[in-house]
């Protein structure tokens, strides 16, 4: 058995490709300004579509350093389950359902209505 197994080589670790001849993607640096001045280089395919602002590891946000200052779009409110329940249902209904479903429950514990 030991004269089939393969010497000097982990198999799957290494390839036996060379890189000679090989052209990586054309790239484009693009460069951001953050509020306080740091600059954040990142590096986007020739052909990509550029964010206008950008993040970095620190948590800063930079804008294009060739752009203009993107238009904050405005948030939306949180919609709560209120509502989302208001939109389906009129407060005067809310109150029958909650009365009918409190008789119904009294009931079944045997109070009287």
């Amino acid at each position: 058995m030991s004269d089939r197994s393969l010497r000097g080589m982990r198999l799957g670790a290494q390839s036996m490709e060379t890189e000679s001849g090989v052209e990586p993607a054309p790239r484009q640096n693009v460069e951001y300004l953050c509020e306080d001045g740091e600059k954040i280089t990142v590096t986007f395919a020739a052909d990509a579509e550029i964010p206008a602002t950008w993040t970095s590891n620190s948590g800063k946000v930079g804008v294009l350093a060739e752009g203009e200052v993107p238009e904050e779009e405005p948030e939306k409110p949180v919609r709560t389950h209120w509502d989302m329940l208001l939109e389906r249902r009129s407060e005067k209904e809310l109150e029958d359902i909650l009365k009918d479903r409190l008789k119904i429950l009294r009931e079944k514990r045997g109070e009287k209505v």
